[in-house]
Order: structure tokens, then sequence, then C-alpha cells
């Protein structure tokens, strides 16, 4: 079997998660699964390009059987019950036993989109979650004070969550190529972890990110059934959690479920990323599938609502549990008003999700939790979820959850200025490795990014207007760029990275669309030695 090489910078303790049995463990799955990782990706484009010739999307004639039939996934394990409050965010420690200490049912330990994949980081999150299970995770400030999970017992169930299947990760390689960053992720986290969480009867659990086709899921499900027999843990030991935030896995949640069967735990609905793959997909298809300004997509909107509903009815027609969107709010320790106005759209949120039929939700700060967790104990009462609530009145088409034109909103310069100095905003904090930025009070990651630039690019090459009447050209975008990037610097008492404003006009206003901008994010890091 071929080896893997390290090539990354020196990180402390590297050595309890770089072991040569984890790393042979990680060269098996990329041996085992790479050229199927990449075998779907290359059908990602064949989709994408059938998008772009016929401008439609269905549900898939072939898998038609799949939705009518009559099939549950397997009950979830105890610890998986009660999902009401779920926090998320990034492995570094003091973040870590901040969500572990939130009183939230699960923490999403984020290995992808709020992780800069500096090398560091991608071991220091193994290492997070190695001592977490353990119930040794502790952390000094570098002011003295100390920080440790006040009882590792009643924390939250941990589900971890991978990089996408269009990552690899550049500092293991094997036979001269890098690794699939999903496998690395996954494999350093459960050949670690993974037995000892089994006998805690907490894991090994999943989140599993940027899914755009069942195909994909199968190969999950393949690698699972794989790690398990490896590693000598009962199939079905591994479930997982799929998130469904591209609109091609909006039309197929049930075959997504009936892939991973044994190994499904639930489905999530997403936001910005949702959004940003209807614009990467659409992005030619004319202006009826040109949004509003992002902050005015709320899920209300009849295309959003469709998805969030249909999700709710796949779920639990099949047994799964039904995860809501994320609460990015950050309160203010200055500004009650601020708090006010938030927290009284999160509670709306929240009860949107709650009366719909979701199992729980996701909130991005720890003060939170209780405003979640009360809007959903009223509804759950004294049941563990909603499962039995199968919104057996939910009917939705194809046309449903492509209705784009049928978004409420306009779109403005504010909306656009907004898109520039958030998206080179985050990508300095990206950069500097913090992939979890505060940002006008919310907790933004990739996605937001990712949603800002596809959003400006969109509305350049379809010459939008804006509700002034003015037309979104390259010159008024340039225009903000320059206004925004001398503001933020401003802001940041010094000079924004420059690769943050290289990257961002790059993608927002080339001629060809990049498919992540993170990957080229990823190339300077790389270029820099991180």
């Amino acid at each position: 079997m071929s080896q893997l090489l390290v090539s990354g910078p020196s990180v402390p303790r590297s050595g309890e998660v770089l072991t040569p049995e984890a790393l042979a463990f990680v060269a098996d799955l990329d041996e085992r699964f790479h050229a199927r990782r990449d075998e779907l990706l290359a059908a990602r484009r064949d989709r994408r390009a059938e998008v772009a010739r016929t401008g439609t999307l269905d549900f898939l004639p072939a898998t038609a059987a799949v939705r009518a039939g009559d099939w549950t996934v397997p009950p979830v394990p105890a610890a998986l019950r009660d999902r009401r409050v779920e926090i998320t965010g990034p492995t570094d420690p003091k973040m870590a036993i901040n969500a572990l200490n939130s009183g939230a049912r699960v923490w999403l330990a984020d290995l992808e989109d709020a992780n800069t994949p500096h090398w560091r980081n991608v071991v220091g999150g193994q290492l997070t979650l190695l001592d977490a299970t353990r119930g040794r995770l502790s952390f000094t400030s570098p002011d003295g004070r100390e920080y440790a999970v006040t009882d590792p017992a009643t924390a939250p169930v941990v589900l971890p969550r991978p990089r996408g299947w269009h990552f690899d990760e550049a500092h293991l390689t094997r036979d001269g190529r890098p690794v699939v960053a999903a496998l690395a992720d996954f494999g350093l986290h459960v050949f670690h972890n993974g037995r000892e969480l089994h006998e805690q009867g907490r894991g090994p659990f999943y989140y599993l990110p940027k899914t755009e086709s069942h195909l994909e899921a199968r190969l999950w499900d393949e690698v699972f059934t794989h790690a398990e027999s490896t590693l000598g843990l009962p199939h079905g030991s591994v479930r997982a959690t799929v998130l469904i935030e591209t609109i091609t896995a909006a039309f197929e949640m049930d075959e997504i479920l009936h892939e991973l069967r044994d190994h499904a735990a639930g489905l999530n609905a997403g936001r910005w990323d949702y959004l940003f793959s209807i614009i990467k997909n659409f992005r030619d298809a004319g202006s009826s599938f040109t949004l509003p300004d992002r902050n005015a997509v709320t899920m209300a909107a009849p295309m959003m609502r469709a998805y969030s509903d249909l999700l709710v009815q796949t779920c639990h027609r099949r047994g799964a549990a039904a995860i809501g969107g994320m609460a990015a709010f950050i309160p203010s320790r200055r500004d009650p008003e601020v708090n006010e106005r938030a927290n009284a759209w999160v509670r709306e949120d929240k009860t949107r999700e709650a009366t719909a039929g979701f199992d729980g939700s996701w909130v991005a700060h720890p003060d939170l939790v209780p405003l979640c967790a009360e809007v959903f104990d009223a509804v759950l009462g004294d049941h563990d979820n909603q499962l039995d609530a199968r919104r057996d009145d939910v009917v939705v088409t194809a046309a449903d959850l492509l209705a784009v034109d049928r978004t409420p909103g306009e779109r403005t310069e504010e909306g656009l200025r907004g898109n520039v100095r958030i998206g080179m905003h985050y990508l300095h904090a990206w950069l500097s490795g913090n992939g979890a930025a505060g940002i006008d009070n919310l907790m933004e990651d990739a996605a937001t990014a990712e949603i800002s630039r596809s959003q400006v690019w969109q509305w350049v090459h379809t010459g939008a207007t804006l509700d002034t009447g003015e037309v979104v050209d390259r010159a008024l975008v340039e225009r903000l760029v320059a206004e925004e990037h001398e503001a933020l610097e401003i802001t940041l008492g010094g000079p924004v990275d420059p690769e943050a404003r290289r990257l961002f006009v790059g993608c927002a206003l080339g001629d060809d669309y990049p498919d992540f901008l993170t990957l080229q994010a990823y190339d300077v890091l790389l270029a820099r030695g991180e």
C-alpha cells in the first residue's frame, strides 16, 4: 500500500495525530476512493453544463421508485434523538470549550467553512477533537486565563464536519498527489476517536457538507462501511447528517438518505451555500434567476419555503432528523438595542422552523442557546423531536424549488456595497487563519464570501439594475471596491491583506466563474508555506 508524505510546517503535538497507523489508514482510504471522487467531480461539471444548456433542473426519473418507496432509515442512537439546539463553530480550543459549555445538545465541530485550512488549523482541530473525546480539553489564554469543559459527560454530542469532496489536502500526498481532504479529515478523526466514541454511545457522528448528488452520498456510505470494517466498529456505528446546501441535492433528498441508509441520521437546511449554489448553477440563465440583495432573501421566500418544507417532509417520512438553519448573530456587549432587534429576529426565525416541523436548529453563539431552546421547548414539550410531524400537506414541484423570480426584494447599492465590503473583510480574516469571522455582529464563514462574490458576478454579467435605475457594471463595482477597501483599512486599523482584494475582485469580476473561491485562496496559503 502507498504511504503518505507529510510536508506541512511543524505543529506542536502533531505526533499524537499523525501517527504511522493513522496515516496508513488515511492512505488506504485515499487509495480506495480517490479515483471515484474524481469521477464524481467530473459528473458535477457535466451536470452544470446540462443546466447551462437547458436552464432547468428536475427530479431524477431513474430514481422515481426510491422516492415512491416505503422505507425508512434505522432509528438514531439515543445521543441523537434530541437535537433541539445545535451550536456551530471552529475547532480552536477556546471556541470549542465555549461550545461544549454552551448547553446545546450538539456541537458541529467545523473543519470546513469556519476553518481556514492552515496546516496548523488542520492538525490543531484534530488535537482539539482528540482531547474533547477524552474529556481533557483545556486552554490557557495569553493573559493567563484558564478554560476547561465544565462537565464532559453532559457536554454536547460532537459532530465534526469534514471538508467537502472538492477539496484536496496539499500537506498530505500519496504517490505525489494530494489526498482528498474529506478523507483526511474523516479518516484521522474516526481512527483516533471512533472506538472510544462508540463505547461512550456518543459517536462517531458527522455532518457532510457540499453534497451535490445521491452518488456522492453513496461514496460516503462506502467510505463509512470500509472504515467500520477496518476499525472493528459495528456496521451503522457511523451516522451522518447531510447538509442540503446545493440546489441539485434539493432534488435528491430521498435518494441521499436512501444511499446512506444505515449511516443516515438527518438532513440540514442551509441558506447562504444554498443561494450560492443557485447562482453557481443558473448564473447564465438570465434575469429570472437573478436574486435581490442577499439579506432580502429570507426563508419565507417561496423557493426557500418550498425547499425547507420538502426537507422536513422527506426527513420525517424516512425517520430522519430535520435540522434548521443558522442564527449567526453575535450579541453585542455595548448596544442593547442591537441585541433586542436581533433577538426578535432570531426568535421569529426559530419559531418558523419549530412550527414547520424541524427537530432542532443552529446557533453560532452560546448566548443564543437559551433563546433557541425556549422556542423549541414550547413546541416539543416532553418529546425529543418532531419525527411524528409528517407534513403530509406539503406538495413541492420542481417549479417551486426553482421559483427564483418570485423572491421578493430589491437590488440596491447598499446590498452591492455590503457584498464587496464583507467579501473582502472575510477573505482578510480567512487568509490570517480565522475562518469564523465576526463582522457586523454576525459570525461569518466561507459561505458568506461565496454568496457575496457570486452575487456580484451575476449582477455584473446579467447587467442587473439597482432600485435607483443604475446598471451594475464593472466600473461601478471597481469604484465600490476602492471605497470599501479604504473604509476597511480604517475599521481594521491597518492594511488589508492585498490578496483579499485581489481574490475578491478576480472572482467577482473575472470572465470565468470559479467553482470555489476557497480553492483559489488555498493556493495563496500554500504559496506562503501555510
